[in-house]
């Protein structure tokens, strides 16, 4: 739970950053000026940090998936103080690597687009971006998927307990709903992957950040909606507390209209 519960915090601050980004944006393309604001260049750092932080949450979250299945004696990895250990390192990891392109000043603000970012072309840093966003927690993510295939069918040739069977199928079930949420969010991605090889062969679009931030947004939505529906425990959590609410609202009415007669 308190896994699930990082992804959503980052994925609701990677969405606050999205949108005072798009009303930076916005509000330059109504007044018709291009002006680089004192926050654009720190909005893109915080950006790039927080959304490679996000994906590595689900690493965390598929990480405990496997040992749960298949070392479920590893008893540490179940105590909230180290999962909290490791939510802080893969926090402070998302803000340390892009320290690499911030310090030195590729991140710049491209007018046509009306964005501070790190500019998509042939380099070092761009490839070390994807790397640390996408390539390295997706692939450990993958391995881990694939871990937990091969152990369920190991376990199903043997005379296992059903308990045993049932928790590797569970868990692998939770798994194969984290890689369900990744590959959604490298077919959004893929407009911005595909102008980043574009940018080694010829030169790219004007407005080629805003087609690709486009579906970035669109996978912060598709995020918050899979992180409720796949996870029973946080549905039901966030249930319970809107039938509180509606329970209580119910009974202020019903004084409320007994005092009045």
């Amino acid at each position: 739970m308190l896994l699930v519960a990082n992804s959503c915090l980052l994925n609701g601050v990677f969405a606050s950053i999205r949108i005072g980004a798009n009303s930076f944006t916005f509000s330059n393309d109504i007044n018709g000026i291009e002006y680089q604001d004192s926050l654009c260049i720190f909005r893109a750092y915080i950006a790039d940090g927080i959304c490679s932080a996000l994906i590595f949450s689900f690493l965390l979250q598929a990480a405990y998936r496997y040992v749960i299945a298949i070392h479920p004696h590893w008893l540490f990895w179940q105590i909230p103080r180290v999962q909290i250990v490791l939510i802080c390192l893969t926090w402070l990891f998302g803000l340390l690597y892009p320290l690499e392109f911030l310090l030195r000043d590729e991140i710049i603000y491209n007018a046509a687009n009306q964005i501070c970012q790190l500019s998509i072309q042939p380099s070092f840093s761009i490839v070390y971006m994807v790397s640390c966003i996408y390539l390295i927690p997706i692939s450990l993510i993958v391995l881990i998927y694939l871990e937990l295939v091969r152990y369920v069918r190991k376990i199903r040739e043997r005379v296992v307990s059903t308990n045993v069977l049932l928790r590797a199928q569970r868990e692998l079930k939770m798994v194969r709903q984290i890689i369900l949420v990744i590959s959604a969010l490298l077919v959004l991605g893929l407009p911005y992957t595909t102008f980043i090889v574009m940018s080694f062969v010829t030169e790219l679009p004007k407005y080629h950040f805003r087609i690709a931030l486009v579906f970035l947004d669109a996978s912060l939505v598709f995020i918050c909606v899979s992180l409720f529906y796949f996870n029973d425990p946080l549905k039901m959590s966030i249930l319970k507390r809107i039938g509180r609410r509606r329970n209580m609202v119910t009974t202020i009415i019903v004084l409320r209209d007994g005092v009045m007669m």
